[in-house]
Parts: C-alpha cells; sequence; structure tokens
C-alpha cells in the first residue's frame, strides 16, 4: 500500500543497467494478472537498442524519456497466439472483432499495471505513455505486430535520476458512487476540481497560457476536440487494419 501511495512518475533515469534477470522476473510475477478465461491475451515487446528507441521516439511525439530509459516495453493486445493455437488444434476462432480487442486490451492494462507496481517495490521507476494509441501504425509497423495485435501502452523503465513531486488526485468523494451513478450537481463539480484549480502550479499554466480556467487547458490546448477526433480515425484505421473491426 506504501508503495502505491508514494509512486510518482519518472521521467529521468540512471545509466544503470536493468538485468534480463530482474525484469524477466517482473514480468513473470506480472503474468499473475486476472485474465479472461485465463487466456492471458497480451504480449510485450522490450526494446533495449538505440536504434529501437531512435526508431519509437518520434511515434511518442519525441518524449526525452524513450531514449533516456535503459529499456522501453511496449504492452500489445494479443489475439494472434492464441487464434493460432485453435486452428492448429482444430477449433475454429471468432475473434477478429471489437469485443474481442476489449476483451484483449483489458488483459493487457491488468497486466500492465501489476508490473508498474512491482517494478516501483523493486526500487525501479516507471513512465506511462498515453501516446502509444495516438500513433498505433507506426508502432505496429516498427514492432512487426501481426494480424490481431495492437498496441496499448508503452511503459518507459530504469533507475530513477529524480524525484518528482507527486501530481494531485482527485478526492475519493468524487470518484466512488454508492449502489448507482450519482450524476453531478454544479457544487459537487466545484468540489471534486477545488484543490486541483487551487494548486499553484496549475494557476499557473492557466495565466501562462493565456486562459481563464484550467479546463481550458485541457479543452483548447493539451486534448482537443480536433486532435481526439483525427487520432480516433487513425485509431480505428489501425484496428481494421489489424483484424479487429
Amino acid at each position: 500500500m506504501t508503495a502505491i501511495k508514494d509512486r510518482r512518475t519518472i521521467r529521468k533515469y540512471t545509466s544503470k543497467n536493468v538485468s534480463d534477470e530482474l525484469l524477466n522476473g517482473l514480468l513473470e510475477t506480472a503474468s499473475r494478472a486476472a485474465t479472461m478465461g485465463n487466456i492471458q491475451l497480451y504480449s510485450v515487446v522490450v526494446t533495449r537498442s538505440e536504434e529501437g528507441k531512435k526508431a519509437l521516439a518520434p511515434l511518442h511525439f519525441n518524449q526525452p524519456m524513450v531514449m533516456n530509459a535503459p529499456v522501453v516495453l511496449t504492452f500489445c493486445a494479443d489475439f494472434n497466439r492464441f487464434t493460432q493455437w485453435c486452428e492448429q488444434r482444430k477449433a475454429t476462432p471468432g475473434y477478429d472483432n471489437l469485443l474481442s480487442f476489449i476483451n484483449a486490451a483489458s488483459d493487457t492494462l491488468l497486466f500492465t499495471q501489476n508490473f508498474c507496481t512491482l517494478a516501483e517495490e523493486a526500487g525501479l521507476g516507471t513512465c506511462y505513455l498515453g501516446t502509444t494509441v495516438y500513433n498505433p501504425k507506426g508502432i505496429i509497423d516498427v514492432l512487426k505486430l501481426p494480424r490481431l495485435t495492437f498496441p496499448i501502452a508503452t511503459i518507459t523503465l530504469g533507475y530513477p535520476d529524480e524525484c518528482p513531486e507527486q501530481t494531485d488526485r482527485l478526492p475519493l468523494s468524487g470518484i466512488v458512487h454508492s449502489e448507482t451513478y450519482h450524476d453531478y450537481t454544479k457544487d459537487d463539480i466545484d468540489k471534486v476540481y477545488e484543490y486541483k484549480e487551487s494548486l499553484p502550479e496549475n494557476k499557473h499554466f492557466v495565466e501562462i497560457n493565456s486562459k481563464e480556467t484550467l479546463a481550458q487547458v485541457f479543452t483548447d490546448l493539451r486534448y482537443t476536440k480536433k486532435d481526439n477526433e483525427a487520432m480516433s480515425v487513425g485509431l480505428a484505421e489501425a484496428l481494421k487494419m489489424q483484424g479487429f473491426m
């Protein structure tokens, strides 16, 4: 519990190597994560080489931790392996559909979270790259992902070379609903986001971006409707290309 409560996103790493023995041990333990039907609908591609990281970096908007980290892990939804097994055992698979993708993506994220928790408990630092689903086609090409596989999450991994401040979290009262979902009143929204809006760094974001509210920083600059719609098109095309739609 303490390790999770103290976790921080680490973007700077020392040059110390992460051994194969340690990495494989963490991945093996992480594979005890819950999984649909005990099928384990995921694979992970480990990138250590400079060449491999250079190929991936532009697909993650050249965020420096991709090159700085000793290891980059791409966690993939994978129905390819199970489908091949079915076909080789005289069974007819039916997993080229959206539901199967959602099941595999859920498995993958459970595995990924297990891995991150274990890695941080072992003294390693991690950074979750949400850019993975922004540029799936490029990642699929670089990693040579076959049909019925899809990149879901990328984790940079290494020994921390920084100890940044923890980022804020919404209060529990803002995310937990009893029995049924209770929609928020205006007063509820004010209370849920009061602390986030009061932080000096967030007030600074509003000021330097010449915005009236913190919400506008998100909607107008960080996660815009235009970008979301454009990347949604790319995501749908990639899902179709990989056989899930």
